[in-house]
């Protein structure tokens, strides 16, 4: 007759796991081929080193900047670093007046930008644009045939607003001149004449625009996606989307009636009218001018064509956290060197490594052979968590910190944890009689749920910690989290499944007694010596009876309060089925 059922439970599930670890192997080993990643984590500022910059902030109107304007720069500079996917920064004030923020290793020419510029966010509608280059003298309109303003100017994209001054000063602006990169802030009431830098796509191209309609200030928040086809099939064009305030959304509405109409006038997508672009301006300068398509009534629109996934994000990042009444000028810009260093760095694996060692002693001495389970899980556990660190280094730019690694550290007994309450849900199943695959399957019945609930506790705490706090306690909440994490997939995904495997050998199967599974040792009686026949302790032999005896004090003390009550009726039964027997006879 043919056998039914898996021969090898839990060989499925380890296979899996092993592809992951090798999935995430290949990723990395990809990523460091491609000379982007590398086997190493990225680390930290006070374990590396990097750039220090301080800035001094300036207040529109040239008046004194307030401890408010001044903690109000801190928080949205470190959103801005946050966002660009820098971890582990620092960023503080100096003496109530500057601003010094410290990046760990050598920041890029975005993150630079994105923290220096200005926060003086504002949208304005484009009177005109031309060429980024500028006009020869000798081509320059001459004065005689310069525009002149007729009338009192309608709205914000009235030509009126052209005077011969800023038609001049339009002609002669050169947009690849050092200049042009530094411009001075703006009358937000008045006219502006600037540009929009090149790009590796697109020239420069410079604007009169016209004066501020709608803030930025009055956007809530942006993001961006893959744009959406006219069915609702998902393209391959990046699309950036703002939300606008109540205020903002009913401003929006009534610029993009009119813009629209210049559109529309133009002949649509085949024309080319500027007066039909919207300009967004930060630190006055042009970071985008996409042209109003439709009426945008709901204050969500959306800014499309031709961006790729690191230019949408770097426009998506600018419109949100943009929004601020300062402006920063980089007085020095210098490298660090690690603010603890490399001896900090041994002296925490250190103590991680005498962690770790203790437990591998504890689990030798108290589970025998099972403990080598133990170390395996932490080995894949550490495995895991380390090519998680790397990997989330080379995509989300993460960096380990000195807290960092604490974390780590506190996580290698918590992980222990886990696998004890498992082992020791095993030994209470033994005690009551069970055979080791019926205690492994039935103990972890019992201990996933121990297990999940402390994880989640851990998870929860992790996750408070790390939106609560901020700088290299965030370090240490992260690698809290993400060590609960890789300790459920071991004890899931390992730690259970191998031990379904170990219990059907003979080693641990028939209770060796360095197995650390020894039935006589943990104290277990079978409930039952044959068919309808209950086994108590006075028909075991004297010589077990005494080499059991504190093992079977110890399994009588772990019993419960109904398998104490249990074990007593049983007892009652199996006397009142001995005097039966008797008075037959």
């Amino acid at each position: 007759m043919a056998r039914t059922g898996r021969k090898k439970p839990g060989l499925r599930v380890l296979v899996w796991l092993g592809v992951i670890l090798a999935a995430l192997t290949a990723v990395l080993a990809g990523g460091t081929i491609a000379g982007q990643a590398s086997w190493a984590p990225k680390l930290a500022l006070d374990l590396e080193g990097g750039t220090q910059m301080i800035l001094a902030p300036k207040v529109e109107g040239g008046s004194d900047i307030n401890e408010q304007q001044l903690n109000q720069a801190v928080a949205i500079i470190r959103q801005r670093v946050d966002g660009s996917g820098v971890s582990e920064a620092e960023i503080s004030t100096q003496s109530g007046r500057n601003v010094v923020v410290s990046l760990p290793g050598t920041p890029s020419a975005e993150t630079r930008n994105l923290i220096q510029a200005s926060a003086d966010m504002n949208f304005r509608p484009v009177i005109l644009n031309g060429d980024g280059a500028a006009v020869p003298a000798e081509s320059q309109t001459p004065e005689d045939q310069l525009p002149k303003p007729t009338a009192a100017p309608a709205n914000s994209s009235d030509t009126n607003w052209i005077t011969p001054e800023i038609y001049k000063q339009f002609e002669a602006l050169d947009c690849n001149s050092a200049q042009a990169e530094n411009p001075q802030r703006s009358d937000p009431t008045k006219p502006l004449v600037t540009c929009e830098p090149a790009t590796a796509k697109t020239p420069a191209i410079k604007y009169i625009l016209g004066p501020v309609e709608v803030k930025g200030t009055n956007i809530v928040t942006s993001s961006f996606q893959l744009q959406q086809g006219v069915h609702g099939a998902v393209t391959n064009d990046w699309a950036v989307n703002i939300q606008f305030d109540a205020e903002g959304t009913a401003k929006f509405k009534d610029v993009t009636e009119r813009l629209n109409q210049f559109y529309v006038a133009a002949g649509g997508e085949s024309g080319t009218d500027p007066k039909s672009q919207f300009a967004i301006v930060l630190d006055d300068r042009v970071i985008s001018a996409p042209r109003s398509l439709a009426v945008i009534t709901d204050g969500r629109p959306q800014i499309t064509g031709g961006f790729t996934e690191q230019t949408a994000k770097a426009l998506s990042d600018q419109l949100r956290f943009g929004a601020l009444p300062i402006s920063f000028e980089i007085q020095s810009d210098q490298q660090i060197s690690a603010t603890l260093g490399g001896e900090q760095l041994r002296m925490g694996l250190l103590a991680g490594l005498i962690g770790l060692l203790l437990v591998v002693v504890y689990s030798l001495f108290q589970y025998r052979a099972l403990g080598f389970v133990t170390i395996a899980s932490l080995v894949v556990a550490g495995a895991l968590t380390y090519l998680a660190i790397a990997i989330l280094g080379w995509t989300e730019n993460y960096r380990l910190s000195l807290a960092g690694v604490a974390g780590i550290i506190v996580a290698i007994g918590q992980t222990a944890d886990s696998f004890i309450v498992y082992f020791e849900r095993i030994r209470d199943e033994l005690r009551e009689g069970r055979g080791l695959v019926s205690a492994v399957e039935n103990g972890w019945k019992r201990a996933k749920r121990t297990v999940l609930a402390s994880k989640a506790v851990n998870l929860l705490a992790a996750l408070v910690l790390y939106f609560v706090a901020v700088g290299n306690v965030r370090g240490f909440a992260f690698t809290l989290g993400l060590t609960a994490i890789a300790d459920l997939i071991v004890v899931f995904m390992f730690t259970h499944p191998t031990l379904q495997l170990l219990a059907r050998t003979k080693f641990f199967g028939e209770g060796h007694k360095f197995s650390g599974l020894d039935p006589e040792r943990l104290g277990a009686v079978p409930l039952y010596r044959g068919a309808g026949r209950m086994r108590t302790p006075e028909d075991r032999p004297v010589a077990v009876r005494g080499k059991n005896a504190g093992a079977a004090a110890e399994a009588e003390r772990r019993m419960t309060i109904a398998e104490r009550r249990l074990a007593e009726k049983q007892e009652q039964l199996a006397g009142s089925s001995k005097t039966s027997a008797k008075e037959n006879k």
